[in-house]
């Protein structure tokens, strides 16, 4: 119980800290780590639960725009600071598990200004 309140925390300070990269997309930083929270105890390295591919594949649908997934992007980044322990292969290996295709890795050090969609399909230049 104390840890699902400490990860809560943790959730509502990072909304606090995104909150004005997620103005400029209509997805909500609260949007975004509701939808991503399934994935925690794997990125942190548990077993992989098929559960989190929902969330994962809703969070794609709902970013069609640039400014929606750029902030998403920042939404993700913010919180993954805050996850104690990420393992960053976990990560990277949640869209070939979920069946979904991102054509960049995602990590500490992604841009999230770089990531476009001109095409309806995740995209990123110059990463």
């Amino acid at each position: 119980m104390a840890a699902m309140l400490k990860f809560t925390c943790v959730v509502l300070a990072c909304m606090v800290v995104v909150a004005p990269y997620a103005a400029e997309g209509a997805i909500s930083c609260g949007t975004v780590v509701s939808k991503v929270t399934p994935c925690i105890p794997y990125l942190q390295g548990a077993a992989f639960q098929p559960s989190c591919c929902a969330g994962l594949k809703s969070l794609l649908a709902a970013t069609k725009a640039t400014p929606d997934r750029q902030a998403a992007c920042n939404c993700l980044k913010s919180a993954a600071r805050a996850i104690p322990g990420i393992n960053y292969g976990n990560a990277a290996s949640l869209p070939s598990k979920c069946g979904v295709s991102v054509p960049y890795k995602f990590g500490p050090s992604t841009d999230c200004t770089k990531i476009l969609n001109p095409k309806g399909g995740l995209e990123v230049q110059n990463l």
